[in-house]
């Protein structure tokens, strides 16, 4: 039964406690600071038997508008903006590491340490998804730009000490044995100096190999030749299990204007023309078959199918999966 008495002890008590919730110090109830950082770059599926993983080596924002070619830079930037990319865009740079049960095979290389403090995140994502450098036997190089050979080497030690390097051999001819006129042109002598810092530790450790056009680049892995990009631009096909996958490498840069353009190539490649044929016949093969396509510069973790709509072709990405 309540009594006066009771009733102004619970009334003392309550005030009590209101009192010392007001007294409590404003920090408590503060905003937490922002993080600024994203979680690690990696992302998994399943091929067959075969487990994917999709690295990040970083994004960089690049001028896309104005680096692509046989289109206006106006309607080249309205287009982007259409689907709310900005000019500057940002641009994923990716890797993929297969994982065969008997090898692990590492498709690219990143960027390293040449290209800037957005990039480089590519050993780091490698440890956060499991693995290490030092595990990797093999190291498939799609091209020898230095987006995708930068990461082998660092301050002029090989990075994947225990893997060999494979590439196509019009590459090597290409970058690692230009003549003087090559390596003092201003467009493609920085590209070369760039590739012989990239791989020739490799060259000199008698780990780099090349493959033919359209030959396996080690067994179990096949290559298309898709020249243009650069001379030996190869995609990398993988299967398991009646499921496949092509790491197209450059291909495309991006995920919208090349798909109903084909014909618009990027300052980046070596024969815009040649580049140009190549990525029409990729699109519409990937089409038709509808296996799976991996992209260097699609939006990170890349992955996903290309159909074809009413304006030509569209990029559909992987439907995210917390699973596989």
């Amino acid at each position: 039964m309540q009594t006066r008495r009771s009733l102004l002890k619970m009334s003392a008590g309550m005030a009590l406690a209101a009192g010392t919730v007001a007294s409590l110090p404003l920090a408590a109830v503060a905003r937490a600071p922002v993080v600024g950082t994203q979680a690690p770059g990696y992302y998994r599926i399943k091929l067959g038997d075969y487990e994917i993983t999709a690295l990040s080596d970083g994004t960089v924002e690049l001028p896309l508008a104005r680096l692509y070619e046989n289109i206006e830079e106006s309607e080249a930037e309205a287009i982007l903006a259409g689907y709310f990319q900005p000019n500057p865009t940002e641009v994923s740079v990716n890797a993929y590491l297969v994982n065969t049960g008997d090898r692990l095979a590492l498709i690219d290389a990143g960027t390293g340490t040449l290209l800037g403090p957005s990039l480089g995140k590519l050993v780091a994502n490698i440890e956060a998804a499991g693995y290490t450098a030092a595990q990797i036997d093999d190291v498939i190089l799609t091209h020898i730009h230095s987006d995708h050979s930068g990461g082998l080497t660092v301050d002029g030690k090989r990075v994947f000490e225990n893997a060999v390097a494979h590439v196509n051999r019009r590459e090597v001819e290409f970058w690692l044995q230009a003549d003087a006129a090559a390596k003092a042109d201003p467009v493609l002598g920085p590209h070369i100096a760039q590739a012989e810092q990239s791989v020739s530790p490799y060259v000199a450790a008698g780990r780099l190999e090349t493959f033919g056009d359209n030959e396996a680049p080690i067994p179990g892995f096949a290559s298309v030749l898709r020249a243009g990009h650069t001379p030996g631009h190869s995609s990398i096909v993988v299967e398991s299990k009646g499921e496949k996958i092509v790491f197209w490498g450059d291909i495309v840069h991006g995920d919208v204007l090349q798909f109903d353009r084909p014909d618009v190539s990027i300052e980046f490649d070596v024969d815009q023309k040649q580049a140009a044929a190549s990525r029409a016949v990729a699109l519409a093969e990937a089409a038709d078959q509808k296996y799976r396509v991996a992209g260097a510069h699609h939006a990170f973790p890349g992955i996903g199918h290309v159909r074809r709509d009413e304006t030509n072709y569209a990029w559909v990405p992987l439907s995210y999966s917390a699973t596989y």
